[in-house]
């Protein structure tokens, strides 16, 4: 009777062990369509083995808890830094220049794409589905973005997670959108890149200042151009804008930080910005290197909220 009921266990155990190899393989069976700015491409179903070529994307992944098999160790924002330590992690390089040998070496399901890279984009697809979650091609930076959130959530089945996590920022964007129309003060948004400086306006890749949080531009038609308007003190001047926004390029990518009396000339102190102390130095890691993920666009809108 013993030997009965032993077996009756025994049995039982294999078969739920059975059922859940069953279940594991017809979940990496599954794979859902996502449709991109490159492309469109079938996906599968929460892969195990991501390669994240986008510090926007690696925020969201980081926001799930999903840990990548290889990301873009050099020039990693410093929010981002435990991934460049951690040592099970592979190098796949810079988000400009990657090493598509290390990155084919650990076998990936799924490689996430950065705008820097688009380049590579064939060369990629010969190793794994890549998607391309761009917040700056689609010409709706909110819409983009949320879109790629809601991609991510469906390639891992965290519907519920990224919901909530764009309803708090669409709740934090009407806060401040209410802040700025009770204002009248228009802004300028300058890019500074070894000792030179542009201008970006609406649909630029800093417009969400204008286009999601509804700030007045100072100086309007400046285009979409991804290296922005060449301008001068003069200019500044010239358009004598109430806010002036600095992100300094040279400060991520060449280590070298903007001194502030570039900027704060005898022309610009002409000018409404500097007399009512609203020139802001914007976090280039978050304007520049990341600028569309979870945590950046968070810590962007912060920025913007205060100088209302």
């Amino acid at each position: 009777m013993r030997t009965t009921v032993y077996f009756v266990i025994l049995a039982v155990a294999f078969a739920s062990c059975g059922g859940g190899q069953q279940k594991r393989a017809g979940a990496e069976g599954q794979t859902v369509t996502i449709v991109h700015t490159l492309d469109t491409v079938e996906v599968p179903v929460n892969p195990q083995r991501v390669v994240v070529l986008d510090f926007s994307a690696l925020e969201n992944l980081d926001y799930l808890g999903i840990k990548p098999v290889a990301v873009p160790k050099s020039g990693i924002p410093s929010h981002l830094s435990r991934y460049k330590d951690d040592a099970s992690i592979a190098d796949a390089g810079s988000i400009v220049e990657i090493n598509l040998e290390k990155i084919n070496e650990v076998q990936p399901d799924l490689i996430i794409l950065g705008g820097r890279l688009r380049d590579f984009y064939d060369d990629l697809s010969k190793i794994a589905p890549v998607i391309y979650p761009s917040v700056y091609d689609a010409g709706d930076f909110l819409t983009a973005f949320e879109r790629n959130l809601d991609d991510l959530g469906k390639i891992f089945e965290r519907q519920d997670d990224v919901e909530t996590a764009y309803a708090d920022i669409r709740a934090k964007i009407d806060t401040v959108r209410q802040k700025v129309a009770a204002s009248n003060e228009k802004a300028l948004i300058v890019l500074h890149n070894k000792g030179r400086f542009s201008a970006y306006g609406s649909g630029s890749r800093f417009g969400i200042i204008h286009d999601v949080l509804g700030v007045p531009e100072a100086a309007e038609g400046l285009g979409t151009h991804i290296h922005g308007n060449p301008i001068s003190s003069e200019f500044i001047g010239k358009v004598n804008p109430d806010i002036l926004f600095i992100v300094d390029r040279s400060a991520v990518v060449a280590n070298d930080r903007l001194d502030k009396s570039e900027v704060e000339n005898q022309l610009v102190r002409q000018t409404n910005a500097y007399k009512n102390g609203k020139i802001f130095y914007l976090n280039p890691e978050m304007w520049y290197l990341a600028g569309g993920g979870i945590t950046s666009v968070n810590a962007m809108i912060d920025e913007v909220a205060q100088a209302f």
